[in-house]
């Protein structure tokens, strides 16, 4: 079992309105960061509570961590389709592959903050097509990566001819997030090589969710056992051993279920203390 930490993008008071990302690259990911398989950081352009914290772009602050923390796997969690044209989505990820000598996971969904599209000028369609937009996305991204001049004429998009040297080598691999049982499900099944999840409601909505994908990826003719399944569980880190242990026996049912990448959202760490008590007490109980 791997295990992820996501570095909040934001600024909020408790940090001094410094983003946490910046933060914890200064204070926290030099001594613990080598006991962890990847970063992440999340696809946003402003605050919630408060729209006026600060708040760094997703791709540039995962470029930025790549350079910094060459030992790890690097990621979004998630990008939202809408956001970027995904001729230039192709194009960047196959750069930052390129840059971070294979360590880049394109996580990518299919977007649910309406005002956020709004107040940025994004159309922002219902969620079917939405989840059809991102189907496409990825195609292209694939064609994009793997063909000289790769051409794709869809619903939604369409390359001509979209040259895209260097290729990444290997292909990032593709995560896509989301839940939805009619849709996006289907849709992991078929085309996604990591999916992503919440524990938040619980192990028998994980099993049936992946049952679904596992039934589609069958039927596309695909191994379900090659889809790795993540989790993104949001807690804080164990300040004792009892802490420890609640980490443990809400993390060991969905490993039993096949998940095998966890990926932590611990909120603002401010001593490695906790951390590497998650690292001494949680990590090894899980791995094994």
């Amino acid at each position: 079992m791997k295990f992820g930490w996501i570095s909040p993008a934001i600024g909020p008071p408790e940090s001094n309105y410094v983003p946490l990302v910046t933060y914890q690259d200064r204070h926290i990911f030099p001594a613990v960061l080598k006991h962890f398989d990847s970063v992440w950081v999340c696809d946003h352009f402003y605050g919630f509570d408060r729209k006026t914290d600060p708040f760094l772009e997703g791709f540039v602050a995962l470029t930025w961590l790549a350079a910094r923390h060459p030992t790890v796997l690097v990621g979004h969690h998630v990008l939202g389709v809408g956001y970027r044209n995904p001729a230039l989505l192709a194009k960047m990820a196959g750069t930052l592959q390129h840059l971070s000598g294979g360590r880049f996971v394109l996580g990518i969904g299919a977007g649910w903050r309406e005002e956020e599209y709004h107040k940025y000028g994004w159309p922002f369609p219902r969620p079917a097509v939405r989840i059809g937009e991102l189907d496409e996305a990825i195609q292209i991204c694939r064609k994009m990566w793997t063909e000289e001049a790769p051409t794709f004429h869809g619903k939604h998009f369409r390359i001509t001819e979209a040259y895209a040297p260097p290729r990444p080598n290997p292909v990032p691999p593709v995560m896509i997030g989301g839940g939805g049982e009619q849709l996006m499900l289907p849709l992991v099944g078929r085309q996604a090589d990591w999916w992503n999840t919440g524990a938040g409601r619980g192990i028998e909505t994980f099993i049936h969710k992946r049952d679904i994908i596992h039934r589609s990826a069958e039927a596309a003719g695909r191994d379900p056992a090659k889809i790795v399944l993540t989790l993104t569980r949001e807690a804080p880190l164990p300040k004792t051993k009892a802490d420890s242990q609640v980490w443990i026996d809400a993390i060991a049912p969905f490993k039993k279920a096949g998940m095998s990448h966890l990926l932590g959202d611990f909120g603002h760490v401010t001593s490695t203390e906790p951390v590497m008590r998650f690292v001494e007490e949680v990590m090894p109980a899980l791995r094994d």
